[in-house]
């Protein structure tokens, strides 16, 4: 079933708004899918939450970041937006908030898109004093490339990748070549994938750009290193981001911003309850790896997996709805 809530029903950032009739029925609304497992889930759970929990007719309509965000703003849907990378349009989404053409809701994902270079937890419970890029550097010879003996590896993404030219960059600006260091190029996604998981299964240590939430990072536990520097967004706009960039400095990694995006139109017709829970709905890239992961072992949609969350982790997502509501979706699993 891919019924969807009524965006009108999320009245996100409306505190200044008139109060609504509490018989204000949710009534249609259309909810973006993006084509990554994460949204795909993200959307199921309000799709169902907004239809069994408060009466929506929400469906789920197919998209991706820039064309459904750009609808949402030029058109007024989809409504809601579940999961918007604000980052890859900052300009576009700052310019219709500023117009009152959208508002925001939750933070999608409260710790943000994280990306970076990880280790095996194994790995980094072994050697707590490796906690930073600059201290990983110094060890080669934990990390050895299997093709050049002597050297360390550090795994990269396909070529055409904004991460794999952040890491390029990342690796010049720290001066790991003359450190003892080989940039590895995995080939795909399949191949940094198989790299990861190669090492994780047996017990070996790596050093790989990645990112989150992901399922793989939901298999295996991997921890993120710290750059060693604050984040300088000039610098990140200047070097750290452009591939034809030849003098980069050591900067931290920018994470993504991602919220939960609405219609205007839709916020100020929706019944309250309905924006508070869009207003409420967060969860962490720890929760969604996990999450991801059993969608992927067992092969499952975005609905399975939104149905299993509600079933498993019901002292999360009780913090999101009225009691009435958490009734409802209850009896409806």
């Amino acid at each position: 079933m891919r019924t969807i809530l009524t965006l009108a029903a999320l009245g996100f950032g409306l505190a200044g708004a008139p109060a609504l009739a509490q018989d204000q029925t949710c009534g249609d609304l259309s909810l973006s899918n993006m084509n990554w497992q994460s949204a795909e889930v993200l959307a199921a759970l309000d799709q169902f939450i907004l239809n069994k929990g408060y009466g929506c007719n929400a469906e789920i309509v197919a998209g991706d970041t820039v064309p459904s965000i750009t609808s949402l703003i030029e058109q007024g849907r989809p409504e809601v937006v579940p999961e918007a990378w604000i980052n890859l349009l900052p300009d576009l989404v700052a310019k219709a908030k500023d117009e009152g053409r959208i508002v925001y809701g939750a933070k999608a994902l409260s710790d943000g898109g994280q990306q970076g270079w990880f280790v095996p937890k194994y790995f980094a419970d072994a050697h707590p004093e490796i906690t930073t890029i600059q201290e990983l550097l110094k060890h080669p010879d934990l990390f050895p490339d299997p093709e050049k003996p002597g050297k360390g590896a550090i795994y990269n993404g396909p070529e055409g990748w904004g991460g794999t030219i952040v890491t390029t960059q990342m690796f010049k600006a720290y001066g790991a070549e003359a450190q003892g260091w080989n940039l590895i190029d995995t080939g795909s996604a399949a191949g940094l994938d198989g790299a990861i998981a190669r090492a994780y299964e047996n017990k070996q240590p790596i050093v790989a750009f990645y990112w989150e939430p992901t399922a793989l990072l939901g298999k295996y536990a991997m921890v993120r290193l710290q750059h060693g520097a604050p984040l300088d967004d000039a610098e990140w706009e200047r070097c750290t981001s452009k591939a034809d960039c030849t003098d980069p400095k050591v900067n931290d990694w920018k994470a993504d911003v991602v919220y939960t995006l609405i219609s205007s139109d839709f916020a100020k017709r929706a019944p309250k309850d309905v924006i508070d829970y869009l207003d409420k709905r967060s969860w962490t890239n720890e929760t969604v790896n996990r999450l991801m992961a059993w969608m992927s072992d067992n092969q499952s949609t975005g609905e399975d997996g939104a149905r299993e969350f509600l079933r498993t982790q019901p002292d999360l997502w009780t913090q999101w709805v009225t009691p009435a509501a958490a009734e409802k979706i209850k009896a409806a699993l």
